[in-house]
């Protein structure tokens, strides 16, 4: 028999590739596992309890006037929130990573001082400055502005939590910006501006997207700052969590799990979005890879 032959008949057995990285299905199934018991079975219970009102009862509850008053204030104040925070924020990477000045370190400390402030006591202080009584309130009273029991003392509480979320998500991507790739723009002709919209932003792209993402999350899902700051109005400052708390206080579980499902269903739909265009701009930039 020749070889060829031999080789034929011989049986084919196959042997499983051992994995680069050792341990990978105990990791893997206790991450799904935990993943699921953090993650997943809570959202599920959310949805059942939700669903247990049928079609006709979760539209009737999820379009009451005052609850779609409420999701409208959370949503609204949270993108622009998020909005102000992106352009500020990136503004504050940027001091914080090219410039050199003192007090520098500081002030990049106090970025971080919301993550570890409790919320109730920032929406407490927010609250003293800007009402109308306040530092700042007072000044702002004779002129007919009114920030604090507003909509846009919602939006001042956001912006104050959000903040650190945009820097820290940028700063770190714009200290691997070169600066002999702003040079070699510079160079070749381009100005400040073309330097910045050309070369900077287009790599920060990505990163602003997240920062972005992560400050409207954050935001719409705030409670212990804005009950403060907001006046709690229903259909003109009460949002959506403040809500959910009144419900579950009447005993109402199923109204506030409605509530909270479509608070899901709306922030899960945007943040999906933001991913999109966030690879989009990978693939458009070539960064990311």
């Amino acid at each position: 028999m020749s070889v060829v032959a031999a080789t034929a008949l011989r049986p084919k057995w196959r042997f499983r590739q051992p994995s680069v990285i050792p341990g990978f299905g105990l990791t893997f199934g206790f991450t799904i596992t935990w993943f699921s018991l953090i993650i997943l079975i809570p959202l599920l219970g959310l949805a059942i309890r939700s669903a247990g009102l049928g079609p006709s009862g979760f539209w009737q509850a999820a379009t009451d006037p005052r609850v779609l008053g409420a999701l409208r204030v959370s949503f609204v104040t949270a993108i622009l929130a998020a909005l102000i925070n992106t352009v500020f924020g990136t503004l504050i990477a940027w001091v914080l990573v090219r410039y050199r000045f003192p007090g520098r370190r500081i002030f990049d400390a106090v970025i971080d001082l919301p993550f570890a402030l409790p919320t109730a006591v920032a929406g407490i202080a927010l609250t003293a400055i800007y009402a109308p009584n306040g530092t700042i309130g007072a000044l702002l009273t004779p002129l007919g502005w009114r920030i604090a029991y507003t909509p846009a003392g919602i939006v001042i509480a956001m912006i104050f939590i959000g903040l650190p979320f945009v820097v820290r998500t940028i700063q770190p991507i714009l200290e691997e910006v070169s600066h002999e790739v702003e040079e070699a723009s510079a160079t070749l002709g381009a100005n400040r501006f073309q330097t910045v919209t050309r070369v900077v932003l287009p790599s920060l792209t990505p990163a602003i997207l997240t920062g972005f993402a992560l400050a409207f999350a954050r935001g719409v899902g705030e409670f212990g700052s804005v009950i403060f700051i907001a006046g709690n109005i229903p259909y003109v400052s009460e949002i959506a969590p403040l809500l959910i708390f009144i419900r579950l206080q009447e005993y109402n579980y199923v109204g506030a799990t409605v509530i909270a499902t479509v608070m899901l269903l709306i922030s899960f739909a945007l943040l999906f979005a933001i991913n999109l265009i966030q690879a989009w701009s990978r693939r458009r930039y070539g960064y990311g890879h």
